[in-house]
């Protein structure tokens, strides 16, 4: 589907509905394509299985809940 600026800024409500069932719509400026509305592709979501990185922390060293030094000015006394 094809619609002018002024068509698409008075309709928009109409024809974000109309994209969001899957329908492509170009916006046109006197007579050119400008703009296409279209749907958003779900974004990816990725599921991490338990234990999947069990191989990636090789050694946790005993003073692990410590302050780091670095950080001593920002910790409150």
């Amino acid at each position: 589907m094809r619609v002018g600026t002024f068509e698409a800024k008075n309709k928009l409500s109409a024809l974000l509905e109309r994209v969001s069932r899957g329908e492509v719509i170009e916006i046109t400026r006197r007579g050119k394509p400008i703009a296409e509305l279209r749907p958003i592709s779900p974004p990816k979501v990725c599921v991490p299985k338990f234990g999947s990185e069990k191989k990636l922390v090789k050694f946790i060293s005993d003073d692990f809940c410590e302050p780091i030094d670095d950080f001593k000015a920002y910790m409150p006394e």
